[in-house]
């Protein structure tokens, strides 16, 4: 089958195109899925340089990617709830830079939700829900959202909204109208911060969320008044030197594959809004990879095999 493999850590040019890669077989629980699409993210590139060995052990030769939309093609030992033709998302164990992939925790995609949206939200969706439970955010508290015009950021940004959280997020000028058709009060990130938040949010902060990770935990910890305790990083590699919690484990199973639902069926109403920024042929995806590394995008970027 087709794939994108490294066998080694390092930039974009370490990713090859083959079309050697044996088709996996699912095992006892899983299933295995004809890709139609792909979502790409930071945790890819982070990948293939060797930054996320804690959270995401690599064997070579690995296939990049974690967030696939497909179709069901083979059933593993025990899989009763699926059936092949089914058409699903979710995150897969093999890798979803691929023709092929084998994942154990996917959900149905409702039939009026594309594929590209749908490869769009397992990621940033699971991000987002997670942290916000971890924050334990609700109506009436003020979350500083870092990040907030990213595709994890704008998943958050919308569910706090709607949950009846007032939404300061940081962004570059050039997304803070995007942020303000969010219900998000945008300030401009970098040196005096911490009086713009204060500026647009007089009454305080009671959490952060920090999907950013530029140089943001310790006006962070200003605003919040030296306290830690609320505030959880997805993107600051010095979060534990601060004393605040890095997110990274994924949920799994029956929790996920609710939140998974949920989150498309919203989307597919149209109660939440994703967007794609770009799409690209599987042989572009070193220069996918380069894109969400540049930093500057908004929206997902997406593969189609």
């Amino acid at each position: 089958m087709e794939a994108i493999v490294y066998e080694e850590f390092g930039g974009p040019e370490v990713l090859r195109h083959t079309s050697g890669v044996t088709v996996p077989e699912p095992g006892p629980g899983e299933v295995r899925v004809k890709v139609a699409a792909v979502g790409v993210n930071p945790v890819d590139w982070k990948r293939r340089y060797g930054w996320v060995e804690e959270f995401y052990p690599t064997t070579f030769p690995a296939v990049p990617g974690l967030e696939f939309a497909g179709t069901v093609e083979a059933l593993g030992e025990g899989v009763t709830e699926l059936a092949v033709g089914d058409e699903v998302f979710g995150w897969t164990k093999t890798g979803a830079y691929a023709e092929y992939a084998i994942a154990d925790t996917v959900a149905r995609k409702p039939a009026g939700l594309s594929w590209e949206l749908a490869a769009s939200i397992p990621v940033a969706g699971e991000t987002a829900r997670r942290v916000l439970e971890l924050l334990g955010v609700t109506r009436g508290e003020t979350l500083l959202l870092h990040g907030a015009a990213g595709a994890v950021g704008a998943v958050a940004a919308q569910l706090a909204v709607a949950a009846g959280v007032t939404v300061v997020g940081t962004a570059s000028e050039r997304n803070h109208g995007f942020l303000r058709e969010l219900g998000v009060i945008p300030v401009v990130y970098g040196e005096g911060l911490a009086d713009r938040v204060r500026a647009a949010a007089p009454q305080g902060v009671d959490a952060v969320f920090d999907a950013a990770g530029r140089d943001t935990l310790p006006v962070s910890i200003e605003l919040l008044g030296g306290e830690t305790s609320r505030i959880v990083t997805i993107a600051a590699p010095d979060a534990a030197d601060h004393g605040i919690v890095f997110s990274g484990v994924t949920v799994e199973g029956e929790t996920a594959r609710a939140w998974l639902t949920e989150l498309a069926e919203l989307t597919a109403a149209g109660g939440l809004r994703v967007d794609v920024a770009e799409t690209f042929s599987l042989k572009e995806a070193a220069r996918a990879q380069e894109l969400s590394e540049w930093g500057h995008v908004r929206g997902k970027l997406v593969l189609l095999p």
